[in-house]
């Protein structure tokens, strides 16, 4: 687990490599495809919330999900290794593509399940796990979304006030390039359902 909690810049990133990750063609749970191009009806969003292989079963859980896969996003290092992420030297995130249907579940519930899961006040960690990789993150397709998302984060904001918790700490932008993480990590919980998931929510509801 990487320590390291001040973002670099990007002449400090490591450089990485053009070599897109090798990644199971279809999703170990569901049995969809694990990369694009998804069908024209579907919608994509990006969350980091901490370690994400209990993230991305959170999400492959809810109805509407079409598929879910991990990987690394927000830095500057291309094709990261899960190791290079944990040095704290790529700045990325550890991110979630969650693919869903809007017809049978809408962003807004997507953006409920992300704020009651973990705690977005925590800055460069989440619980125990520390280093920039497990910042609190929304990366947004368009402009409806990124509106959206900025606005559920005053809602919550104003939530969490009421239940004595700080600021949100959230980083809400215009989706970065997902780069797939290691096959060994998509949908790690359902190969090791006794595996690590630090996800934790606050307990403070979204209203």
């Amino acid at each position: 687990m990487g320590l390291k909690s001040n973002l670099i810049t990007a002449s400090e990133a490591l450089p990485g490599r053009q070599e897109k990750m090798q990644v199971p063609e279809q999703h170990a749970v569901n049995g969809a495809p694990l990369t694009g191009p998804f069908p024209e009806h579907l919608r994509w969003v990006q969350f980091a919330m901490g370690c994400f292989w209990g993230v991305e079963r959170r999400f492959w859980q809810l109805p509407g999900a079409y598929t879910t896969a991990v990987g690394y996003a927000g830095g500057y290092t291309p094709n990261p290794t899960y190791e290079e992420v944990c040095s704290g030297h790529t700045g990325h995130t550890e991110s979630v593509l969650v693919v869903y249907d809007p017809k049978i579940i809408a962003f807004a519930e997507l953006l409920t399940v992300f704020w009651e899961n973990h705690d977005p006040t925590q800055g460069m960690r989440q619980g125990n796990d520390t280093g920039t990789q497990y910042r609190s993150a929304i990366y947004c397709y368009g402009d409806e979304q990124l509106t959206a998302a900025q606005r559920s984060r005053d809602d919550y904001q104003n939530a969490l006030k009421a239940s004595a918790y700080g600021e949100i700490t959230t980083e809400i932008c215009a989706a970065p390039e997902f780069y797939y993480a290691e096959f060994y990590h998509q949908q790690y919980l359902a190969k090791n359902p006794n595996g690590y998931c630090n996800l934790r929510g606050t307990g403070v509801s979204c209203g």
